[in-house]
């Protein structure tokens, strides 16, 4: 984040060759973070930066211009993200992708993509649209690898996933990138007008941007990517496209009806044996 002793963390880091600082944020768009960007940038401009999230042309513009190496892309579509319902703020992600990347045009700084991959056709759109990569929260968390606890229900096995705006996530720390967690913030002012009364009290001033819940169980992360891989593959050679670049000048993107969607999931039958990389919910 870009709260308290982050400059001090940051030059720490710097001393054991870190590859890349990060100043990550819900909301990237904002003072504190451009500010904490410039200050890093300028006592570190040997190590790459990367500041996020925006989800707009101008934030991402104000974040190239406060010294970012790149720039993470992203207002609540992750999937256990209610960022958008919660505080009404953000835009789709393939739109947040494509005004970032045109803001990004002339300085080549690349785009991250943060949340919104559910199949691997959309890393080939979200490529398509501008980003260099994507960072993948959903997929994985299922994986064998993954941190969460691993839970039979009804005869699946699950694994637990949180967002760094859950509640419990929240409570352990990841509240300050919700600006939640220093003097000057929202939660702090409120605490002048409840009366402390422990852990319950603390918690009931947090306001959650995310949920707890559970995935599938999907096996070894090394299946999981040869799936994505795979997927991405194919749909540049359908757009026939070798290379990142020229995907993303040949690729177009057109608007589709609710009709539209359903017909480009499986529909009219029952599904008796799912593949590695299709579930349908």
């Amino acid at each position: 984040g870009a709260t308290g002793d982050y400059l001090e963390r940051a030059q720490e880091m710097a001393r054991y060759k870190v590859d890349v600082l990060a100043i990550d944020s819900a909301h990237g768009h904002t003072t504190r973070v451009l500010d904490a960007a410039r200050q890093v940038k300028s006592k570190l401009p040997e190590v790459d930066l990367l500041v996020g999230n925006v989800g707009t042309f101008d934030g991402a513009c104000a974040t190239i211009k406060a010294g970012a190496d790149a720039v993470k892309v992203g207002i609540g579509p992750g999937s256990i993200c209610t960022t958008r319902i919660v505080t009404g703020a953000g835009v789709p992600q393939i739109y947040a992708i494509a005004e970032a990347a045109r803001a990004a045009k002339d300085s080549g700084v690349p785009i991250i993509a943060d949340g919104g991959i559910k199949y691997s056709g959309d890393i080939a759109k979200a490529i398509a649209a501008g980003a260099s990569s994507v960072m993948i929260g959903s997929l994985f968390a299922g994986v064998d690898e993954s941190p969460g606890e691993t839970i039979l229900y009804q005869g699946r096995s699950f694994k637990a996933y949180r967002g760094m705006g859950s509640l419990a996530a929240m409570a352990q720390g990841s509240s300050e990138r919700y600006f939640q967690g220093g003097d000057d913030d929202f939660a702090s002012a409120a605490s002048d007008m409840l009366e402390s009364n422990g852990d319950q009290n603390r918690l009931a001033k947090l306001v959650p941007e995310g949920i707890e819940g559970r995935v599938p169980y999907r096996g070894p992360l090394a299946n999981m990517v040869l799936q994505l891989v795979g997927g991405v593959r194919s749909g540049m050679g359908y757009v026939g496209c070798s290379t990142i670049p020229e995907l993303q000048q040949k690729a177009r993107f057109v608007r589709i009806s609710g009709a539209g969607l359903r017909e480009s999931h499986v529909h009219d039958v029952i599904i008796t044996r799912e593949a590695p990389n299709y579930r349908l919910e």
